[in-house]
């Protein structure tokens, strides 16, 4: 049986200015990084659920602050590398975001806080 989780989903998508920003501060990657690269494997973040996109978004903006950190944190947690402001302006400049208000458990096993 399949259950229905009561989480929606964010993932963010890089844009250009965070691939900009990844190869001016690392000197020592082994290959390219290339845009399409980052955008393939995405963080993805559980949100209340929403019924609406916009309710997502919204929720993304109330976030953001802790998103661009965690983003940014996935690829090296020394700050003093990080872009100086991190304002809601910038992190839509530098991500895309999908919202998906529908999250189904597809797995075996039973929820633990079900109740039966």
């Amino acid at each position: 049986m399949y259950y229905f989780v009561e989480r929606s989903v964010a993932i963010l998508k890089p844009r250009q200015p965070f691939l900009d920003w990844i190869n001016n501060s690392f000197d020592d990657l082994n290959q390219e990084i290339t845009l399409e690269s980052i955008r393939i494997d995405c963080n993805s973040y559980l949100i209340p659920e929403v019924e609406e996109i916009e309710d997502g978004i919204n929720f993304v903006d109330e976030k953001f602050a802790d998103l661009f950190a965690l983003e940014l944190a996935s690829w090296t947690e020394d700050e003093n590398t990080w872009p100086v402001e991190l304002t809601l302006k910038k992190f839509w400049e530098w991500f895309d975001v999908e919202i998906y208000p529908t999250m189904v458990d597809i797995t075996n096993d039973e929820p633990e806080n079900t109740l039966h």
